[in-house]
């Protein structure tokens, strides 16, 4: 099978799995070169993974053998970088969030489409076996028309565990635009595209200190709400109430639930592939696992580029796509909008519901 060769820019806390299922998992994608401005990191991915090329930014945006660009930098940058990977001729997908504003956002979405270039976001979960599963028992009308939902994401930050957390309490980072793009993204597969939204965000600490490794004992100063509360009204009609928080100390809350006419449903974590599918019908009394009807439900982040490397290699419609990813992004700010001036939010753009994955696929393949 004929392969995409694709260029990483940026190797840090992420890249490993997009590295480790790009090259060994996906049949249709090649990694023909990776960059970062930590010469010593590059080095040890390339090394790790056998990388043919190192190379920086610029000469992977200037290759003529690289069809996709995978930009895995920090959030501040993903704008910059997605902007000259499509200048340069390339369809680039892109870590969430797609960008920092809303207009950045609009700005490639539509750049994309005059270059007749794909845009592609993560996050890439919603492909899982697990949501994928629960988006084809909605469609099938196991719990008739959907009415309603619930979204919690609760923890208390990631000072404790990530190396380098300084970035989660800048612009771009925070609760909503951190996990946000999971829960929305998977909600906007299961419901379609939003409509009006109500938010309300606080920040319950002005400073937090680091305690993991190699930073421990650093103060960080938060700049964004770090406890984004409120509900989203769906074009189909159904209300979800969202909490996504650094607040919270524990927590027993359901990831994601929908409830419809005919049942309810309880929707796996979607920072996740796989996880249990519970259905309960307005018939029984209790919950019932359901069997996964898809593929994919170990980690396989980069399923979502690999759904761009078929569509450059036969053509189509990238599932993870940037119309998505940008109407996601507007919903993130949307919370805040709505919180800053105590009023609802109508949104601006929409999307249409990604297309499921084909029932019985082989693991790695797409088609």
């Amino acid at each position: 099978m004929k392969k995409v060769k694709i260029g990483i820019i940026g190797c840090g806390n992420i890249s490993g799995i997009y590295f480790e299922n790009l090259t060994k998992k996906f049949v249709n994608t090649e990694v023909y070169a990776c960059s970062d401005l930590m010469a010593e990191r590059v080095k040890q991915a390339a090394e790790k993974h056998s990388i043919p090329h190192i190379m920086t930014s610029d000469e992977i945006l200037k290759c003529k053998d690289i069809e996709i660009v995978l930009n895995l930098t920090i959030p501040k940058l993903h704008f910059d970088i997605c902007k000259k990977a499509l200048l340069s001729g390339k369809h680039v997908y892109v870590e969430k969030p797609l960008s920092l504003t809303m207009e950045q956002g609009n700005e490639l979405t539509t750049l994309a489409k005059e270059k007749g270039l794909m845009l592609g976001c993560a996050p890439d979960t919603f492909l899982g076996g697990g949501i994928q599963t629960a988006r084809k028992l909605i469609d099938d009308g196991f719990i008739g028309e959907p009415i309603g939902g619930t979204a919690f994401m609760m923890c208390h930050g990631h000072e404790s565990w990530h190396p380098d957390p300084e970035f989660y309490y800048k612009n771009g980072g925070g609760p909503m635009f951190d996990m946000g793009p999971y829960y929305l993204t998977a909600l906007v597969n299961l419901l379609g595209p939003a409509k009006t939204v109500a938010g309300m965000a606080s920040k319950a600490f002005d400073i937090r200190t680091i305690t993991s490794e190699p930073k421990f004992g650093q103060v960080i100063d938060v700049d964004v709400p770090t406890h984004v509360a409120g509900n989203i009204l769906f074009e189909n009609g159904a209300s979800v109430t969202m909490i996504t928080s650094f607040d919270v100390w524990g927590s027993k809350l359901p990831n994601i639930e929908i409830y419809g006419t005919r049942g309810s449903l309880i929707v796996p974590d979607p920072n996740t592939f796989g996880g249990d599918v519970l259905y309960k019908s307005a018939f029984s009394s209790e919950f019932t696992v359901m069997p996964l009807t898809h593929t994919y439900y170990e980690n396989s982040r980069g399923i979502g580029l690999s759904d761009m490397a078929e569509c450059v290699l036969s053509g189509g419609i990238n599932r993870a796509c940037g119309e998505l990813a940008n109407h996601v992004l507007e919903i993130m700010h949307a919370f805040h909008i709505s919180s800053d001036t105590q009023s609802y939010y109508q949104m601006k753009s929409t999307c249409q519901k990604p297309q499921p994955l084909p029932l019985g696929l082989t693991e790695g393949y797409i088609r």
